[in-house]
Protein backbone atom coordinates (compact mmCIF):
# COMPACT_ATOMS: atom_id res chain seq x y z
CA UNK A 1 0.00 0.00 0.00
CA UNK A 2 1.39 3.52 -0.96
CA UNK A 3 1.66 5.65 2.03
CA UNK A 4 0.64 8.91 0.34
CA UNK A 5 1.82 11.10 3.13
CA UNK A 6 4.76 10.01 2.96
CA UNK A 7 4.71 11.34 -1.08
CA UNK A 8 3.54 14.99 -0.22
CA UNK A 9 5.55 18.18 0.34
CA UNK A 10 6.88 18.95 3.99
CA UNK A 11 5.16 22.05 3.86
CA UNK A 12 2.05 21.18 2.18
CA UNK A 13 1.75 19.22 4.94
CA UNK A 14 2.14 21.49 7.40
CA UNK A 15 0.00 23.93 5.90
CA UNK A 16 -3.06 25.63 7.22
CA UNK A 17 -5.09 25.77 4.51
CA UNK A 18 -7.18 29.55 4.04
CA UNK A 19 -10.63 29.21 5.55
CA UNK A 20 -12.99 31.16 3.71
CA UNK A 21 -16.59 32.24 4.40
CA UNK A 22 -18.28 29.72 3.08
CA UNK A 23 -16.58 26.43 4.77
CA UNK A 24 -17.14 27.93 7.80
CA UNK A 25 -20.89 28.53 7.54
CA UNK A 26 -22.55 26.40 5.41
CA UNK A 27 -26.44 26.14 4.94
CA UNK A 28 -29.13 29.33 4.82
CA UNK A 29 -29.89 32.53 7.37
CA UNK A 30 -31.93 35.57 7.28
CA UNK A 31 -28.36 37.92 6.12
CA UNK A 32 -25.41 36.97 5.59
CA UNK A 33 -23.26 39.77 7.11
CA UNK A 34 -19.91 37.50 7.17
CA UNK A 35 -17.99 37.82 3.59
CA UNK A 36 -17.89 41.38 2.64
CA UNK A 37 -20.29 40.84 0.06
CA UNK A 38 -22.58 43.44 -1.71
CA UNK A 39 -26.20 42.31 -0.81
CA UNK A 40 -27.77 43.59 -3.66
CA UNK A 41 -27.30 41.71 -7.16
CA UNK A 42 -28.24 38.31 -5.99
CA UNK A 43 -27.14 35.57 -6.40
CA UNK A 44 -23.95 36.62 -8.26
CA UNK A 45 -23.16 39.18 -5.16
CA UNK A 46 -22.49 35.90 -3.14
CA UNK A 47 -19.62 33.64 -3.29
CA UNK A 48 -19.75 30.56 -4.59
CA UNK A 49 -19.65 27.03 -2.69
CA UNK A 50 -16.01 26.44 -2.61
CA UNK A 51 -16.32 22.52 -3.11
CA UNK A 52 -19.27 22.86 -5.50
CA UNK A 53 -21.41 20.00 -3.52
CA UNK A 54 -23.98 20.64 -5.91
CA UNK A 55 -22.63 20.24 -8.91
CA UNK A 56 -20.03 17.27 -7.62
CA UNK A 57 -23.48 15.25 -6.49
CA UNK A 58 -24.82 15.01 -9.80
CA UNK A 59 -21.33 14.07 -11.34
CA UNK A 60 -21.62 11.01 -8.69
CA UNK A 61 -24.43 10.25 -10.48
CA UNK A 62 -23.42 10.11 -14.29
CA UNK A 63 -19.74 8.95 -13.29
CA UNK A 64 -20.21 6.69 -10.52
CA UNK A 65 -17.82 7.85 -8.33
CA UNK A 66 -18.58 9.58 -4.81
CA UNK A 67 -18.59 12.83 -4.36
CA UNK A 68 -16.28 13.13 -1.80
CA UNK A 69 -13.97 11.30 -4.16
CA UNK A 70 -13.76 13.84 -6.92
CA UNK A 71 -12.42 17.71 -7.03
CA UNK A 72 -13.42 20.12 -10.09
CA UNK A 73 -10.48 22.23 -11.45
CA UNK A 74 -10.14 25.19 -14.33
CA UNK A 75 -9.96 22.39 -16.95
CA UNK A 76 -7.65 19.56 -16.61
CA UNK A 77 -4.87 21.80 -16.37
CA UNK A 78 -5.47 22.78 -12.85
CA UNK A 79 -5.39 19.35 -11.11
CA UNK A 80 -2.23 18.58 -13.30
CA UNK A 81 -0.46 21.75 -11.99
CA UNK A 82 -1.94 21.02 -8.28
CA UNK A 83 0.13 17.48 -8.46
CA UNK A 84 3.58 18.92 -8.81
CA UNK A 85 2.54 21.84 -6.03
CA UNK A 86 1.25 18.87 -3.44
CA UNK A 87 3.58 16.16 -3.93
CA UNK A 88 6.82 17.69 -5.94
CA UNK A 89 9.70 19.05 -4.04
CA UNK A 90 10.90 21.73 -6.84
CA UNK A 91 14.40 21.54 -7.76
CA UNK A 92 14.56 18.09 -6.23
CA UNK A 93 11.84 15.80 -7.20
CA UNK A 94 10.97 14.29 -10.65
CA UNK A 95 8.17 13.29 -12.55
CA UNK A 96 8.31 10.75 -15.49
CA UNK A 97 5.98 10.46 -18.67
CA UNK A 98 5.66 9.09 -21.80
CA UNK A 99 6.32 10.76 -25.15
CA UNK A 100 4.67 11.51 -27.25
CA UNK A 101 1.74 12.82 -25.15
CA UNK A 102 -0.06 16.25 -23.87
CA UNK A 103 2.29 18.89 -23.32
CA UNK A 104 0.82 20.53 -20.47
CA UNK A 105 2.69 17.80 -18.23
CA UNK A 106 6.41 18.29 -18.79
CA UNK A 107 5.28 22.94 -18.90
CA UNK A 108 3.77 22.05 -15.77
CA UNK A 109 7.11 20.94 -14.52
CA UNK A 110 8.99 23.13 -15.71
CA UNK A 111 6.76 25.62 -13.86
CA UNK A 112 7.23 24.30 -10.46
CA UNK A 113 11.08 24.03 -11.06
CA UNK A 114 10.64 20.31 -11.41
CA UNK A 115 12.42 17.51 -13.84
CA UNK A 116 10.40 15.79 -16.25
CA UNK A 117 11.76 12.64 -17.83
CA UNK A 118 10.55 11.51 -21.31
CA UNK A 119 10.14 7.58 -21.96
CA UNK A 120 9.14 6.97 -25.62
CA UNK A 121 6.42 4.83 -26.56
CA UNK A 122 7.11 2.32 -29.36
CA UNK A 123 6.60 2.26 -32.48
CA UNK A 124 2.89 1.49 -32.09
CA UNK A 125 2.43 4.40 -29.40
CA UNK A 126 2.40 1.62 -26.85
CA UNK A 127 3.63 2.06 -23.57
CA UNK A 128 6.28 -0.55 -21.76
CA UNK A 129 5.88 -0.84 -18.11
CA UNK A 130 9.39 -1.78 -17.54
CA UNK A 131 10.80 1.62 -19.69
CA UNK A 132 8.57 3.42 -17.69
CA UNK A 133 9.80 2.53 -14.02
CA UNK A 134 12.89 2.00 -15.15
CA UNK A 135 12.93 5.74 -16.01
CA UNK A 136 12.12 6.50 -12.40
CA UNK A 137 14.60 6.83 -9.03
CA UNK A 138 13.99 8.15 -5.46
CA UNK A 139 12.73 11.06 -6.08
CA UNK A 140 10.20 10.32 -8.88
CA UNK A 141 6.74 10.89 -7.63
CA UNK A 142 5.08 10.84 -10.07
CA UNK A 143 4.41 9.41 -13.39
CA UNK A 144 1.65 10.57 -16.65
CA UNK A 145 -0.28 8.33 -18.77
CA UNK A 146 -2.46 9.86 -21.36
CA UNK A 147 -5.12 7.21 -22.64
CA UNK A 148 -6.41 7.19 -25.17
CA UNK A 149 -3.33 9.09 -25.88
CA UNK A 150 -2.75 12.67 -27.31
CA UNK A 151 -1.43 12.77 -30.29
CA UNK A 152 -1.62 9.17 -30.94
CA UNK A 153 -5.53 8.88 -29.99
CA UNK A 154 -4.94 5.00 -28.75
CA UNK A 155 -5.59 3.37 -25.22
CA UNK A 156 -2.78 2.56 -23.78
CA UNK A 157 -1.99 -1.23 -22.50
CA UNK A 158 -4.39 -2.04 -19.62
CA UNK A 159 -2.24 -4.98 -18.44
CA UNK A 160 1.12 -2.75 -18.88
CA UNK A 161 -0.36 0.26 -17.27
CA UNK A 162 -1.57 -2.01 -14.20
CA UNK A 163 2.05 -3.31 -14.18
CA UNK A 164 2.75 0.27 -13.07
CA UNK A 165 0.22 1.42 -10.79
CA UNK A 166 1.24 -2.34 -9.09
CA UNK A 167 5.44 -1.24 -9.28
CA UNK A 168 5.76 2.69 -8.49
CA UNK A 169 5.05 3.53 -5.36
CA UNK A 170 4.50 7.30 -6.13
CA UNK A 171 1.27 8.49 -7.98
CA UNK A 172 0.66 8.04 -11.26
CA UNK A 173 -2.32 9.99 -13.10
CA UNK A 174 -4.10 8.68 -15.84
CA UNK A 175 -5.44 11.04 -17.87
CA UNK A 176 -8.84 10.48 -19.96
CA UNK A 177 -9.59 13.55 -21.34
CA UNK A 178 -10.91 11.20 -24.63
CA UNK A 179 -12.05 8.48 -22.44
CA UNK A 180 -16.36 8.95 -23.83
CA UNK A 181 -14.57 8.03 -27.22
CA UNK A 182 -13.27 4.70 -26.36
CA UNK A 183 -14.89 0.97 -25.82
CA UNK A 184 -12.87 0.38 -22.45
CA UNK A 185 -13.84 0.92 -18.60
CA UNK A 186 -12.58 4.20 -17.23
CA UNK A 187 -9.77 3.64 -14.92
CA UNK A 188 -11.84 5.14 -12.07
CA UNK A 189 -13.42 1.93 -11.29
CA UNK A 190 -9.96 0.57 -10.13
CA UNK A 191 -9.87 3.82 -7.40
CA UNK A 192 -9.96 1.37 -5.02
CA UNK A 193 -7.45 -1.06 -5.70
CA UNK A 194 -4.75 1.55 -6.04
CA UNK A 195 -4.68 4.55 -3.37
CA UNK A 196 -2.10 6.10 -5.51
CA UNK A 197 -4.36 6.34 -8.46
CA UNK A 198 -5.53 9.62 -9.59
CA UNK A 199 -7.91 9.74 -13.03
CA UNK A 200 -8.72 13.27 -14.89
CA UNK A 201 -11.26 13.75 -16.91
CA UNK A 202 -13.07 16.90 -18.74
CA UNK A 203 -16.67 18.26 -19.92
CA UNK A 204 -14.24 19.90 -22.82
CA UNK A 205 -14.50 16.93 -25.79
CA UNK A 206 -17.71 14.97 -25.56
CA UNK A 207 -19.54 17.01 -23.44
CA UNK A 208 -18.75 19.86 -25.73
CA UNK A 209 -17.95 22.44 -23.11
CA UNK A 210 -14.18 23.46 -24.22
CA UNK A 211 -14.77 27.50 -23.36
CA UNK A 212 -16.38 26.74 -19.96
CA UNK A 213 -13.14 24.97 -18.67
CA UNK A 214 -14.75 22.20 -15.66
CA UNK A 215 -12.40 19.42 -15.23
CA UNK A 216 -12.56 16.62 -13.02
CA UNK A 217 -10.17 14.49 -10.66
CA UNK A 218 -11.19 11.54 -9.47
CA UNK A 219 -8.76 10.00 -6.23
CA UNK A 220 -9.04 8.57 -2.65
CA UNK A 221 -10.71 11.19 -0.14
CA UNK A 222 -6.76 11.55 1.49
CA UNK A 223 -5.64 13.01 -2.07
CA UNK A 224 -8.75 14.65 -3.30
CA UNK A 225 -8.45 16.56 0.41
CA UNK A 226 -4.96 17.48 -0.38
CA UNK A 227 -6.19 19.26 -3.58
CA UNK A 228 -8.83 20.63 -1.72
CA UNK A 229 -5.97 22.09 1.15
CA UNK A 230 -4.28 23.99 -2.10
CA UNK A 231 -6.44 24.86 -3.97
CA UNK A 232 -7.68 28.06 -4.85
CA UNK A 233 -11.13 28.25 -2.50
CA UNK A 234 -13.28 29.80 -4.99
CA UNK A 235 -11.78 27.84 -8.21
CA UNK A 236 -15.09 27.76 -9.64
CA UNK A 237 -17.76 30.33 -10.14
CA UNK A 238 -21.27 30.47 -9.84
CA UNK A 239 -21.99 30.66 -13.81
CA UNK A 240 -19.57 27.28 -14.38
CA UNK A 241 -21.50 25.80 -11.93
CA UNK A 242 -24.70 26.10 -12.66
CA UNK A 243 -23.76 25.83 -16.32
CA UNK A 244 -22.29 22.53 -15.87
CA UNK A 245 -25.19 21.25 -13.86
CA UNK A 246 -27.94 22.43 -16.79
CA UNK A 247 -25.63 20.61 -19.29
CA UNK A 248 -25.58 17.15 -17.17
CA UNK A 249 -29.54 17.00 -17.68
CA UNK A 250 -29.24 16.75 -21.25
CA UNK A 251 -26.79 13.17 -21.12
CA UNK A 252 -29.32 11.82 -24.02
CA UNK A 253 -27.65 14.54 -26.32
CA UNK A 254 -24.03 13.91 -25.06
CA UNK A 255 -24.67 10.60 -25.85
CA UNK A 256 -25.99 11.59 -29.38
CA UNK A 257 -22.75 13.76 -30.58
CA UNK A 258 -20.73 10.82 -29.29
CA UNK A 259 -22.67 8.49 -31.37
CA UNK A 260 -22.59 10.77 -34.38
CA UNK A 261 -18.51 11.35 -33.64
CA UNK A 262 -17.52 7.76 -33.79
CA UNK A 263 -19.53 7.04 -36.87
CA UNK A 264 -17.98 9.83 -38.90
CA UNK A 265 -14.40 8.78 -37.30
CA UNK A 266 -15.08 5.29 -39.34
CA UNK A 267 -15.77 7.12 -42.33
CA UNK A 268 -13.04 9.89 -42.06
CA UNK A 269 -10.60 7.08 -41.55
CA UNK A 270 -11.45 4.76 -44.40
CA UNK A 271 -11.76 7.59 -46.76
CA UNK A 272 -8.57 9.07 -45.61
CA UNK A 273 -6.54 5.88 -46.39
CA UNK A 274 -8.03 5.60 -49.30
CA UNK A 275 -6.35 8.94 -50.54
CA UNK A 276 -3.10 9.16 -52.38
CA UNK A 277 -1.59 11.72 -50.48
CA UNK A 278 -2.05 9.59 -47.53
CA UNK A 279 0.77 7.39 -45.64
CA UNK A 280 -1.33 5.77 -43.21
CA UNK A 281 -4.00 6.48 -40.11
CA UNK A 282 -3.11 5.31 -37.45
CA UNK A 283 -6.08 3.77 -34.81
CA UNK A 284 -7.74 6.08 -32.74
CA UNK A 285 -9.74 5.61 -29.62
CA UNK A 286 -10.24 9.55 -29.34
CA UNK A 287 -12.10 11.98 -31.69
CA UNK A 288 -9.50 12.52 -33.70
CA UNK A 289 -7.19 10.88 -35.89
CA UNK A 290 -3.63 10.84 -36.25
CA UNK A 291 -2.91 10.54 -39.99
CA UNK A 292 0.79 10.40 -42.02
CA UNK A 293 0.79 12.22 -45.57
CA UNK A 294 3.94 12.74 -47.87
CA UNK A 295 4.17 16.03 -46.76
CA UNK A 296 2.63 17.49 -43.59
CA UNK A 297 3.75 20.97 -43.85
CA UNK A 298 3.05 21.41 -47.15
CA UNK A 299 -0.35 19.31 -46.73
CA UNK A 300 -1.03 21.63 -43.76
CA UNK A 301 -0.52 25.29 -45.66
CA UNK A 302 -2.50 23.99 -48.23
CA UNK A 303 -5.23 23.11 -46.12
CA UNK A 304 -5.13 26.56 -44.28
CA UNK A 305 -5.76 27.95 -47.60
CA UNK A 306 -8.95 26.23 -48.25
CA UNK A 307 -10.17 27.26 -44.59
CA UNK A 308 -9.51 24.01 -43.06
CA UNK A 309 -7.30 23.96 -39.76
CA UNK A 310 -5.88 20.46 -39.01
CA UNK A 311 -3.26 20.85 -36.28
CA UNK A 312 0.83 20.04 -37.59
CA UNK A 313 2.60 17.35 -35.64
CA UNK A 314 5.65 16.93 -37.72
CA UNK A 315 7.98 17.52 -35.40
CA UNK A 316 6.87 15.74 -32.66
CA UNK A 317 8.57 12.66 -31.60
CA UNK A 318 7.45 9.49 -33.64
CA UNK A 319 4.90 11.78 -35.07
CA UNK A 320 6.98 13.05 -38.77
CA UNK A 321 4.61 13.87 -41.37
CA UNK A 322 1.60 13.82 -39.52
CA UNK A 323 -1.15 15.84 -38.72
CA UNK A 324 -3.66 15.71 -36.16
CA UNK A 325 -7.56 15.61 -37.60
CA UNK A 326 -10.24 16.50 -35.05
CA UNK A 327 -13.62 14.81 -36.87
CA UNK A 328 -15.91 17.44 -37.36
CA UNK A 329 -19.19 17.66 -38.15
CA UNK A 330 -20.72 15.60 -41.11
CA UNK A 331 -20.31 18.77 -43.70
CA UNK A 332 -16.63 19.77 -42.08
CA UNK A 333 -15.37 16.45 -42.81
CA UNK A 334 -16.54 16.81 -46.14
CA UNK A 335 -14.62 19.73 -46.60
CA UNK A 336 -11.62 17.93 -45.31
CA UNK A 337 -11.98 15.07 -47.80
CA UNK A 338 -13.16 17.24 -51.18
CA UNK A 339 -9.87 19.54 -50.11
CA UNK A 340 -7.88 16.85 -49.86
CA UNK A 341 -9.20 14.82 -52.95
CA UNK A 342 -8.71 18.00 -54.88
CA UNK A 343 -5.02 18.41 -53.86
CA UNK A 344 -4.45 14.95 -54.63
Amino acid sequence: MTDIQSLVRPNILALKPYSCARDEFKGEAKAFLDANENPFNGPYNRYPDPRQWALKEKIARIKHVPAERMMLGNGSDEPIDLVYRIFCEPGVDNAVGIAPSYGMYEVDADINHVEYRQVPLDEAFQLHADALLAATDAHTKVIWICSPNNPSGNLMNRAEVTRVLEGFAGIVVIDEAYIDFADTPSWTEQLDRHPNLIVLQTFSKAWGLASVRCGMAFASEEIIGLFNKVKYPYNINLLTQNFVSGQLDHADRKEAWVKTLLSERTRLQQELQALPCVVKTHPTDANFILTQVKDANATYRYLVDCGIVTRNRNSVLLCAGCLRITVGTPEENSLLLEALKAMA
